[in-house]
């Protein structure tokens, strides 16, 4: 969610944004400004009030009242107290920022993107608007918009580091590697120790580092002061160089090593994962028959293990002319989020008392909030790895809707999960024998769920693929019922926007020698041992 602007020092277009203030009242605004910068709610609400008595209808008191809403997550108050805000002056450019960010998290996206565009004319010199509207567009999607927008707040402060790693990962999501990366190495220019220029850099998988960037990497983790961010960034990326200038054990060292830290501060619990994977199979054994069967044929879910194809998959379902790839779509959570909070109750504990009716409900919410990956295609994929834990949830709430489950080699995926660098945290995937169990947990349910109901579910597994690549397309559009497509089989020319790490593979031809794991021999041994595989350390 974009965060709020708590900006001290700002002015509202030509004029200072205290016009009109009270003097008694600054105090009160200054200390509420940064209580809500500081996350003290209590202290922020007592500096707010104080202010409020003293200049009631101000817009810039009204701007921080905005703010402290959406930092505790009261959107309509938010997006109630910075419209007031605006209308007093229209032309206070970081007040319709700030209420832009305000709607995208009520789930208002257009008046967001309206809001965003509107500082940006307001203050067009200004860099942040351009990159306030630019992170947003990326996120919703829009990379080509993003990616003029970015340019501009690029354009307009070059040394800001944040408008050039955005723009690098938008023009990777483009496929304009050689552009990308001279912005990462612009990035790196400025700051060789940007973890976010190197995790960039990494993300381009198709292209090896040269040992002159281990060389960097080496020496930007010896400089002191470096934050767990940056160390972690680089860590995995000199992992990535490391075996691509086949430096196996260098490898396996520096990933366990940038593992443990991103362990350290969000530490995964995988019996707490397990009971609760478990209590959302069993609430969804037994739900009512759909009121509505062909509800959500428009979805097309791909699940699973994260560096198991799915990207690929999702990219020879986004060649067909009747799909469009929408990648990994938050909206699946986030609805059920929202019922959860309007019963009050965890998602497993309301799962078996909603009816049909209820599901219904939910399921058209869904494609509510999904219609704009459908304005030009009938349908789209939903891609997020972690939607395999409501395979059974989705039988009553899109029973109409495919769930393709994508499958590889377990050593090979987990393994390559762990070279990856996960941004939603905790993770499964700092520990070797925390992934074999996060793989059994999911490869138990999801079988479970697939024999029950194969003509809802397709297990499709990678090394099929590999090997019948036209026969395994064919069937894979078949089960979505799809009919054959020759741009299906030539998915690495299809032009779209890629957001996950997979962009620069899924625009080449099948590649048939992606396995790695072999090479590090008894050094997997932990995730053989967890996933019941013979070890070769014996």
């Amino acid at each position: 969610m974009p965060s709020p602007t708590v900006d001290h020092h700002p002015s509202r277009g030509a004029e200072p944004r205290l016009d009109g203030l009270a003097p008694a009242a600054m105090p009160y605004l200054q200390a509420a400004a940064y209580a809500i910068r500081d996350g003290a709610e209590a202290d922020a609400r007592q500096a707010l009030d104080a202010a409020l008595a003293l200049a009631p209808a101000h817009p810039e008191v009204l701007r921080m009242l905005g703010l402290l809403h959406a930092r505790a997550q009261r959107h309509a108050e938010a997006c109630a107290a910075l419209q007031q805000a605006v209308a007093q002056w229209p032309d206070y450019a970081l007040a319709h920022a700030d209420l832009g960010n305000a709607q995208f998290a009520a789930g208002e996206a257009d008046a967001a993107f309206a809001s965003w565009r509107r500082a940006c004319a307001l203050a067009p010199r200004a860099p942040m608007p351009w990159f306030n509207l630019g992170r947003n567009l990326q996120l919703h999607g829009d990379t080509a918009a993003a990616i003029e927008a970015l340019e501009q707040a690029h354009a307009l402060a070059p040394e800001f580091l944040p408008a050039l790693i955005l723009l690098g990962d938008a023009l990777v999501h483009t496929g304009r590697f050689d552009e990308a990366a001279a912005r990462y190495r612009a990035a790196l220019a400025l700051h060789p120790a940007c973890g976010d220029a190197w995790r960039g850099l990494a993300n381009i998988k198709t292209r090896p580092l040269p040992d002159a960037d281990r060389e960097r990497l080496t020496a930007a983790l010896r400089l002191p002061g470096l934050n767990a961010a940056d160390r972690i960034a680089m860590g995995f990326a000199l992992g990535k160089v490391c075996e691509d200038q086949q430096r196996y054990e260098q490898a396996f060292a520096a990933l366990s090593q940038a593992n443990a830290a991103l362990r350290q501060l969000h530490p995964w619990n995988a019996g707490a994962f397990r009971a609760h994977a478990d209590a959302l199979f069993a609430a969804s054994a037994r739900l009512p028959a759909p009121a509505d069967p062909t509800l959500g044929h428009e979805a097309i879910f791909i699940v699973g293990l994260p560096r198991s194809g799915s990207t690929l998959f999702e990219q020879i379902l986004a060649a067909h002319p009747e799909v469009e790839g929408a990648s990994e779509l938050p909206d699946l959570e986030q609805v059920l989020g929202e019922e959860s909070a309007r019963r009050r109750q965890p998602l497993p504990q309301w799962i078996a008392v909603a009816t049909a009716n209820d599901w219904r409900r939910l399921g058209r919410r869904y494609l509510e909030r999904t219609a704009r990956w459908r304005a030009h295609k009938p349908r789209h994929t939903d891609k997020l790895p972690s939607n395999w834990l409501l395979a059974g949830v989705l039988g009553a709430m899109l029973p109409g809707a495919r769930i393709v489950d994508a499958r590889r080699d377990a050593l090979e995926a987990g393994w390559s999960c762990y070279k990856q660098q996960f941004y939603r945290l905790p993770h499964f995937a700092c520990t070797l024998s925390d992934i074999a169990a996060y793989l059994r947990d999911y490869q138990r349910i999801m079988d479970a769920w697939q024999a029950a109901e194969p003509q809802r579910i397709r297990l499709q597994r990678y090394e099929a693929l590999l090997a019948e690549p036209e026969r395994e397309i064919r069937a894979l559009l078949a089960f979505c019922g799809l009919p054959f497509d020759p741009a299906c089989l030539a998915y690495h020319q299809a032009s779209r926007s890629v957001r996950t790490a997979s962009a620069a593979q899924v625009r080449q031809p099948l590649q048939r020698d992606t396995a790695r794991a072999d090479r590090y021999g008894a050094l997997l041994d932990p995730l053989r041992l967890g996933l019941g595989l013979p070890m070769l350390g014996r």
